[in-house]
């Protein structure tokens, strides 16, 4: 596996997806023009990663605004991923957010909610960080 990086657009967030360190990184906006054609590379990465995976998995995931396709990526990938749990790799998701934007907070809380099997930890961001 190597390691994927994509650069942030004005619609698309920055993602690296890192195997030799188990880290997933999706940080800025997401509202692309077609978020199935956008992720499709990104499942099918994370897939291939989990075939034979590290043994702590970390997505940090940043994102300032989403549109309701992207919310749909959210929701597959978190639901690929609660199908892994109690395997070989520990998964560990850092929602991380901004004290004011209510809206991400919120999306992060439904997803503790539909995801119960899943370590989705509210994390709010430090100024400067």
């Amino acid at each position: 596996m190597r390691l994927m990086i994509k650069k942030e657009t004005k619609f698309t967030p920055y993602i690296e997806l890192d195997p030799e360190r188990g880290v997933v990184e999706i940080r800025g906006k997401s509202y692309p023009e077609n978020s199935f054609e956008f992720y499709k590379p990104i499942m099918e990465w994370i897939e291939n990663y989990f075939q034979s995976p590290q043994k702590l998995t970390k997505l940090n995931i940043e994102l300032v605004y989403f549109n309701s396709s992207s919310s749909k990526f959210l929701f597959d990938l978190f639901e690929f991923l609660e199908n892994r749990t109690g395997s070989e790799s520990e998964i560990v998701i850092n929602w991380i957010y901004d004290k004011e934007n209510d809206m991400i907070e919120e999306a992060g809380q439904e997803f503790q909610a539909e995801f119960p099997k899943l370590d989705i930890r509210l994390i709010i961001k430090v100024d400067g960080a």
